[in-house]
């Protein structure tokens, strides 16, 4: 091929920087399923409404979609892996405050996509289905805190138990700072809220909760007094404030 041809062909074959980024499947499905429930409501959207906006066939899109459900939250399972990567073999001092950094990635999931989450939680509001759907998501994120918990307890006494206290309170407080914040619109800091709410947890189960500085348990001032036996109870009892410095 002569120099001259090759400059026509080049010129000839688009310029891959400038053509369009293409979206993968499963996102362009949630994208148009989301979009429709938005417009038409989700009760009277169907599955072929939703593959005939994205200009696929229905095997694609059960193929990522179980149900139309699942399409309203498509970042449910990448995350609940995430959260199970994070967990995986932690060994940290504090197991209260590693399920709370875990609960942490569902509210940057959140946070990242403002006006989308906040569509989001308006939809979910006004359909049931969405609502229970959303709550067995809730149960799998705790039962997931709650099993590296008992991992980390396993030989303290009661440790299920704390396992299972401990995951819904962080999973509660977590939620009430979250839905706080979708409530409002996205507007203000979610992590701060999430962060202010998770605190309140550390500090009762936290393992520093109670604690003074450097994780010591208080010290208590132990005062032994001798009195002469007879003596009468007010010079026992005066002996003991002038110890102890009372007035």
């Amino acid at each position: 091929m002569t120099e001259a041809r090759r400059r026509r062909k080049a010129a000839a074959e688009p310029d891959s920087s400038d053509s369009p980024v293409k979206v993968p499947m499963r996102e362009a499905l949630a994208e148009a399923a989301f979009q429709l429930f938005l417009e038409r409501g989700f009760e009277r959207t169907t599955v072929d409404d939703i593959v005939a906006r994205a200009g696929v066939g229905r095997r694609s899109f059960f193929r990522y979609f179980p149900s139309k459900e699942d399409a309203v939250f498509p970042d449910h399972e990448r995350c609940l892996a995430d959260m199970t990567d994070l967990l995986d073999g932690r060994e940290d001092p504090d197991p209260v405050s590693v399920v709370c950094d875990a609960a942490r990635l569902v509210m940057r999931m959140y946070a990242a996509n403002p006006q989308f989450s906040v569509q989001r939680y308006g939809l979910t509001r006004e359909v049931p289905g969405l609502r229970m759907y959303e709550q067995s998501v809730v149960r799998r994120y705790e039962r997931t805190l709650a099993a590296y918990l008992r991992g980390r307890w396993a030989e303290a006494p009661e440790g299920g138990l704390r396992a299972d206290v401990v995951a819904a309170a962080v999973v509660a407080a977590h939620n009430n700072a979250l839905r706080s914040w979708l409530r409002s619109g996205g507007v203000g800091d979610a992590e701060i809220a999430v962060d202010r709410a998770l605190g309140l947890v550390r500090d009762v189960w936290g393992e520093a909760a109670g604690r003074p500085a450097g994780g010591r348990e208080a010290e208590s001032d132990v005062v032994v007094m001798v009195a002469p036996k007879g003596a009468p109870m007010w010079r026992v009892v005066q002996q003991i404030e002038s110890a102890l410095g009372e007035d």
